[in-house]
């Protein structure tokens, strides 16, 4: 078996100014033992990323992984200020009784698995660059585009965020795709809405001030627009990696990727459970906001069923294969791309630069051009 190096397509002129600031030098970044406090740093260089010993698909998929758990990671301690276990572990905010409570009718034990998601992607966002660093390669900083608004609410830090959880469009497909025997959107189907309201307009997932907080039905949407989008970032970050498993060269760079995609699934799994425990009403201060009954008409059977949270068998590979219980979707083509417009199109980013959107871009363009080398 032998490692050839692959270079990416690179657009060369943009990417030079898109990165200033942004890459840190590998060889010159140091990671520090607080998670927050020792974010690595970026150093300009106006030049292509060094991928050291790594080939240059390797390098670019895991930048683009860095990059993704970074982006988890700011919207889950948004969470976890407010509605999450504020401590040494995930520290910042002091949170929102109001919120919480809200959110612990979908499980009474919700504080603490926000909590641990959030420290889950903080640990992976730090390791992803510490390996790069380790093998001279450049890393991902994001710092500079944390420009947006932070919650009002009595709780939430006021810092700049990288995202925006207070006007969301969330696609709950996810929730019948899983449920689905004969359908794969790796084969261009297409899946219906569980809450087909929460995929239009622009909803809050966390309250905005401390206006949000009643009456008692407004703050309980807030709360189950949370939990749906908890298991629509989750099932999203289950297939993207082992679609990107399918570049990698390296054994090492498929043994992380590997590893920690089903700590992704687990996530998803998890937020599956609660969202199915959200309770049905409409807002009173958005009617058009409708959290149904899943299971009862016109929903109900199994595409809806709350308690089946259970990949179910569907076709893979091909149609005249037998039904297998999968991670669905799986396909690599335009893997990487296909995550960020998902991400975009929620509303997850409303209020970003045009800077910030290249970048992610051509992030995301690196990683779908790597090609596995194998001898």
């Amino acid at each position: 078996m032998k490692e050839e190096r692959s270079e990416p397509n690179h657009r060369a002129n943009r990417r030079s100014f898109l990165k200033k600031g942004v890459l840190a030098t590998g060889a010159a970044t140091v990671v520090g033992a607080g998670l927050l406090e020792n974010r690595l740093s970026a150093v300009s260089k106006g030049r292509e990323e060094k991928s050291g010993r790594l080939t240059p698909g390797d390098a670019a998929i895991l930048r683009f992984l860095a990059a993704a758990e970074i982006l988890e990671t700011d919207l889950w301690q948004q969470y976890n200020e407010l509605g999450g276990i504020q401590d040494s572990e995930v520290p910042g905010g002091t949170g929102s009784p109001l919120y919480t409570a809200a959110l612990k009718v979908l499980d009474g034990d919700m504080d603490q698995y926000i909590h641990d998601n959030t420290e889950d992607e903080l640990t992976h966002e730090v390791f992803i660059n510490a390996y790069l660093v380790s093998k001279g390669a450049d890393t991902v900083d994001l710092d500079r585009f944390r420009t947006l608004p932070s919650s009002k609410a009595t709780g939430a830090q006021n810092i700049g965020r990288l995202t925006n959880l207070m006007q969301l469009t969330v696609d709950t497909s996810w929730w019948t795709r899983y449920r689905s025997r004969t359908k794969n959107p790796d084969f261009g189907d297409t899946f219906p809405q569980a809450v087909p309201s929460l995929a239009v307009g622009k909803h809050p997932a966390i309250p905005r001030n401390d206006g949000d907080l009643g009456p008692n039905d407004h703050i309980q949407a807030i709360a189950n627009t949370a939990g749906f989008h908890f298991g629509s970032i989750e099932q999203g970050g289950t297939s993207l990696y082992p679609s990107l498993a399918q570049r990698v060269t390296n054994v090492e760079v498929l043994r992380i990727v590997l590893s920690i995609g089903p700590t992704e699934a687990m996530h998803f799994q998890t937020w599956e459970d609660k969202a199915g425990n959200a309770p049905a009403l409409t807002d009173p201060t958005d009617p058009s906001l409708v959290f149904p009954n899943l299971n009862a008409a016109p929903f109900g059977g199994e595409d809806f069923q709350t308690n089946l949270i259970m990949p179910e068998p569907t076709i893979f590979l091909s149609r005249s294969f037998p039904a297998c219980s999968i991670v669905r979707p799986t396909q690599t083509k335009g893997a990487a791309m296909g995550a960020l417009k998902g991400l975009t199109a929620s509303g997850l980013f409303l209020g970003q630069s045009k800077e910030f959107f290249a970048f992610m871009t051509d992030l995301a363009e690196d990683a779908d051009e790597a090609r596995r080398d194998l001898e």
